[in-house]
């Protein structure tokens, strides 16, 4: 009986299988929709002057598109469209367009049948590229406080010149005459002498600015009071003629100071007043081969000019002779090729400063004589700032500063080298990056690199301990950063502990390219800023 009613149950749910495959459901074959899909992904690829590739994917079974174009707007669609075309394809090469223009573009896909299915506009804005029909600005057409620009002879479509300053400002705006259209030439003043500034090209129609050109270019320096110098000239001549507080502003070249001694193909300039020395043009940084020494009366400040000592006496760059000098400053310079080193003090000069600042210092022998030498004198404020110093030093110590603090009551020198990059200097065993005895001496060393050396930092008591900062890299400088104040002071006195021995990765130290590939050092911050990565 239990079998019976079991094999009944499993009966009926095959019925009830069987009856309900007798009633399939009704196949979906399309889906209509109000309106076709919009393309997507628009853009604009390869824009020029005037031409464009605009380029889309297809909407789903759509083969026809209508495309508008607008000029001088930007997505509003105001005005009536400058350009309709009907395409077949997913693509359209716009021709013919005005430079510099706001452009905005509808792409429509059409339906065959019906356009009232045409799909909603897919839409984009792009700007064409700016002419440049600026001709190269010639050197000599830069001044201090204006520049002369040229363009093709006899273009009429050009209406105005701006000048922007570094942060976009604008400057200066010059409406162009027809005399100038006429010449192709113009000139913009009221500028400020060693500035960068962006000199823009326009033509206006319709109150529409359309760029023709644009180059960037620095002024040169102040020329007001200054007295021009060019190479043909006698600069050791001129100078000892000078009056205290003149300035002398060097064209492009090479000035090769007149030498007495027949052993020297460069001699010295004697210096006995207040002067300045600079660069005119920052494009062509001119050079003085020779020396300087100053006598009493004598201070000197150097700008953007680079100084080499080839084929001279073998002296120190600035050697100071008298007793009652000034100081001495160098800015945006080069120094090179000198023997015996960058300067010497052995006579009792109270000096006030002694600076450099975005210098590049190489091939300093120093062979009789120390990089950075005071034997007798004291100096109130010795800087090396944002500078790089290689390939110098090799068998002598870095900067030497004798006790002199005798002949000076009350002196206290201050020694700063911040953000410099030091490569193979002092890079004897026993030699010192710092040999400063003079009493009452404060140092800061901050933010620079040293690589490559077997100096220690000091092995004489007197030396203070300087103020170190910002994680210095010591790279391959053993004795550097091994503490070792064995009695008697024959050894490393200090060390800084906030350093890092990080390799710098610098691209071509040989050749004096010592910028940073190692982004680890790059982003301490650290040497001198001319070698960031960033830079």
């Amino acid at each position: 009986m239990k079998k019976s009613i079991i094999y009944s149950c499993f009966i009926g749910l095959g019925v009830l299988s069987i009856a309900s495959c007798s009633d399939p459901m009704e196949e979906i074959t399309e889906i209509i929709f109000d309106r076709e899909f919009s393309p997507i992904d628009l853009e604009a690829n390869n824009v020029k002057e005037t031409s464009a590739l605009l380029k889309w994917n297809p909407s789903a079974s759509v083969s026809d598109y209508t495309v508008e174009v607008y000029a001088d707007d930007s997505l509003s669609f105001a005005s009536s469209p400058s350009l309709t075309k009907d395409v077949t394809d997913s693509e359209l090469k716009l021709e013919g367009l005005t430079y510099d223009t706001r452009y905005s573009v509808k792409v429509i896909a059409k339906d065959a049948k019906n356009s009232s299915r045409n799909s909603k506009p897919a839409t984009l804005f792009f700007r064409t590229a700016a002419q440049q029909i600026f001709n190269v600005i010639e050197e000599d057409n830069i001044g201090d406080r204006s520049v002369v620009v040229s363009w093709k002879e006899g273009e009429k479509d050009v209406t105005e010149l701006r000048a922007f300053g570094p942060a976009g400002e604008l400057v200066s705006t010059h409406v162009i005459t027809d005399a100038e259209k006429k010449s192709g030439k113009a000139k913009v003043e009221g500028l400020t002498p060693e500035t960068k500034y962006t000199l823009k090209l326009y033509y206006i129609v319709n109150g529409v600015l359309k760029e023709r050109g644009s180059k960037t270019f620095t002024t040169i320096i102040d020329l007001e009071g200054a007295t021009l110098v060019t190479p043909s000239e006698d600069i050791s001549g001129i100078i000892a003629n000078a009056k205290d507080g003149d300035v002398f502003a060097l064209t492009g070249g090479t000035f090769v100071v007149k030498s007495s001694s027949e052993s020297a193909t460069a001699g010295a300039i004697a210096i006995s007043k207040n002067i300045t020395i600079k660069g005119v043009n920052p494009m062509r940084i001119p050079t003085i081969n020779g020396r300087f020494e100053l006598n009493d009366g004598a201070s000197l400040t150097i700008n953007q000019v680079n100084m080499d000592g080839t084929g001279t006496t073998g002296d120190q760059c600035f050697n100071f002779k008298g007793t009652n000098v000034g100081g001495v400053s160098v800015n945006n310079a080069e120094i090179k090729n000198y023997t015996k080193g960058v300067y010497y003090v052995n006579v009792e000069a109270k000096i006030p400063y002694i600076k450099f600042n975005n210098c590049i210092i190489g091939n300093i022998a120093c062979e009789g004589g120390d990089m950075f030498d005071c034997r007798k004198g004291c100096i109130d404020d010795l800087s090396i700032t944002n500078s790089t110093i290689y390939k110098s030093c090799a068998e002598r110590d870095f900067v030497r500063f004798d006790d002199a603090s005798g002949s000076f009551a009350g002196a206290t020198p201050k020694v700063t080298i911040d953000h410099c990059t030091i490569d193979a200097a002092a890079n004897k065993s026993g030699k010192r990056l710092l040999y400063v005895r003079f009493a009452g001496t404060t140092i800061n060393w901050t933010n620079n690199i040293v690589t490559n050396t077997a100096a220690v930092w000091s092995n004489q008591s007197k030396t203070a301990v300087p103020t170190f900062g910002n994680n210095n890299v010591y790279f391959k400088c053993e004795k550097l950063n091994v503490l070792d104040g064995a009695e008697g002071g024959k050894t490393n006195l200090f060390v800084d502990e906030g350093r890092t021995e990080l390799d710098p990765q610098y691209t071509d130290a040989a050749n004096g390219n010592f910028k940073l590939k190692n982004e680890s050092v790059s982003k301490l911050k650290t040497g001198d800023p001319r070698w960031y990565s960033n830079q």
